[in-house]
């Protein structure tokens, strides 16, 4: 993902009144984040902790959506629908999105579950076990990190 700024990250949400997006609180790490180690920017609002965002680049431009993470007492052990990672035993939650435009005002909405953590990325990067000799794990590594760029941006464009 390419470096993006507070001013770019507002201006690209889809999904969220301009109260919302002006509400929104930056994640409290944004100085330190690694723009070329990760496929999205995702984040709890630390002032409104059911509220999250993710910001993913599609089509070359920057597009945020706004989730509202469910009120659950912990997080469930199960398979995230983004980095569908089969080996790693992450926490994930469901989240759900509200879609843009007048399907939105309606209150249609769509859902999956996430990392809990956001951490998508990490776990993609990870090399994977070796499933066989001669298995290229580079190569599986860097096909993973495109399929969550896909499911990503399918997520966002299901939204409108």
């Amino acid at each position: 993902m390419r470096p993006i700024d507070e001013r770019a990250i507002r201006a690209s949400f889809r999904n969220a009144s301009r109260k919302e997006v002006s509400s929104l609180n930056l994640p409290l790490d944004f100085d330190e984040i690694d723009f070329e180690k990760i496929e999205f920017l995702g984040w709890f609002d630390p002032k409104m902790p059911r509220r999250a965002y993710v910001v993913a680049e599609i089509d070359d431009h920057n597009v945020g959506i706004l989730l509202q993470r469910t009120e659950q007492r912990t997080a469930m052990r199960a398979q995230c629908s983004w980095c569908d990672d089969v080996t790693l035993r992450n926490d994930v939650q469901f989240f759900s999105a509200r879609k843009a435009g007048a399907a939105g005002r309606n209150g249609d909405t769509i859902g999956t579950l996430i990392c809990a953590n956001f951490g998508c990325s990490a776990n993609v990067r990870k090399l994977p076990p070796l499933a066989y000799e001669g298995y290229d794990r580079e190569l599986a590594r860097d096909l993973r990190m495109l399929r969550l760029r896909e499911r990503v941006t399918s997520f966002v464009r299901e939204l409108g």
